[in-house]
Order: C-alpha cells, then structure tokens, then sequence
C-alpha cells in the first residue's frame, strides 16, 4: 500500500490510504487488499499496467482513466509511476493474529517490539526487515511513535501487507502480557551482552529502542536480557532500522542451527 494519507482528524477507520507505484499497487492486489479505486495513466499500454488491470478486473475494482497532470495532482510521493490506488484503510492487526500466524508455520512467535520509534523510514524498513526475516508480527505503541504513513508503507516494500503491525498503549504492559504466555524479550542495547553469547531460539521478542533515546528504563526493565550487537567502528550506535536487521538475522542464524 504505498501511499498514505493520514487525516489526524480522523480516527484510523476513517484513514485514507492511496497506493503508489506499479509494484506497489499489483502487490497490494495480490495479497488480497480491497482496492476501492484505481487510476491509471491514460493511453498506458505497457504489459505491468495491462497485468494490474487485470487484477483490478478479478477484484471488481473501478478503474479510471486519467492524464498525467491528474495523477501528478493526486500523488502524495511524488512516484506513481502512472499508476495510483485507493485502498480500504489499514487495519491494525491484534496480538492474537501473531499467534496464529505463528500456529499456521508451526513455528515458535517470534515479534519485533518498537519503543518510540519516530521516523517512518526506520519503521517501515523495520517491518520488511521483520518479514524478511520471518518474523509473526511488530508491535508498535499508540503515542510518541510513528503509525502507518505513506513513508512506512514505501519503505516496507510491500511486507505491511504479509506481516501484522499491532498497536498497544502500554508496551511494558504488553510484554508483561506476552511472557505470561511464555515468550522471552531480548532488548537491544550497545552494554548489553554480545548477541553470539545469547540464546534468541524460541518464543522470542526483540525490542529495538527509540532512534536517540534508545529502550526506555521501564521497558528495558521488563526484558529477560540485554543484548549488544558487536561494534568495531568509530562510532558506537547503529541506525535503528539496521540494528534490527542485524539482531533479525541472528535470530535466523540461530533459529537455523538448532
């Protein structure tokens, strides 16, 4: 869903989502978004747009044809690439649908936790990075953080429409909840112990910490255990997009070597 445009004024049912880009736009068909409206660059016959009209046909999508200006005009990203959708609004996803797509692969949940995570970049890198990686879900908290916006979605490259992102109002709260059910919470911190040293099979959650605050004391609290990824550099932080990839893929190389 790549383009979004998020009206403060509304709450999230009310939210209107516009999909961006050819790739975008035929990813969101296929993983069996409702698209209300599509509008596509008049006279356009290339055999990507003739597959997304396709698509638009099977789902009974209308289908409008307009001029660049149009489409120029509507564009929130500026990379519509001819091609724009109208989605129905994101819909949050809820704990227990984590659990079940973890149930569906037989495999042990495994969710990524974002505490105060501001820029869309780093969250929607984050959430590709979290499908990528096979991971269940990421949870995200209501306030001081970014939700779903057109940059998130982008920047996902199309995971926002496989990997469930939940929104909670308290994330101690939450993993306090997640641990009665017998998961484990690594939190990712540069004094926390080498991440080789720590064992992140099983029912896990990774928490990944606010881009200049790093994990608040209240959650950090609340963690089984301190993780560090190891440093050999100048500088003594990661991006907070990379260092969930890096923790992701340890969990995979870890997972794999059971």
């Amino acid at each position: 869903m790549e383009n979004i445009i998020e009206n403060s004024e509304k709450d999230l049912q009310e939210e209107v989502f516009v999909i961006e880009g050819r790739n975008a736009v035929l990813e969101a068909f296929r993983s069996g978004k409702t698209i209300d409206k599509l509008y596509i660059l008049d006279g356009c016959r290339e055999e990507s747009m003739n597959s997304i009209v396709r698509e638009a046909k099977k789902q009974d999508t209308i289908i409008n044809y307009v001029s660049k200006d149009k489409l120029n005009q509507m564009s929130e990203l500026g990379k519509h690439q001819g091609v724009i959708a109208h989605a129905a609004a994101y819909q949050y996803a809820e704990i227990e649908d984590i659990f079940a797509l973890a149930e569906s692969k037989h495999e042990a949940p495994f969710v990524f936790i974002l505490d105060e995570i501001e820029d869309p970049h780093n969250l929607g890198a984050i959430i590709r990075t979290a499908n990528l990686a096979g991971a269940h879900g990421v949870i995200i908290p209501k306030r001081r953080a970014s939700g779903i916006t057109a940059t998130v979605v982008k920047a996902s490259a199309g995971a926002i429409n496989y990997t469930p992102v939940v929104k909670v109002t308290n994330i101690s709260k939450t993993i306090e909840e997640l641990k009665d059910r017998g998961m484990w919470f690594a939190c990712a911190d540069m004094d926390g112990e080498r991440m080789y040293d720590c064992n992140l099979t099983g029912s896990l959650g990774i928490v990944i910490g606010n881009e200049g605050k790093g994990v608040s004391r209240l959650v950090k609290e609340k963690c089984d255990y301190i993780v560090s990824i190891p440093m050999k550099g100048d500088i003594d932080s990661l991006n907070a997009s990379v260092a969930a990839g890096v923790l992701a893929y340890e969990v995979v190389r870890q997972r794999l070597g059971k």
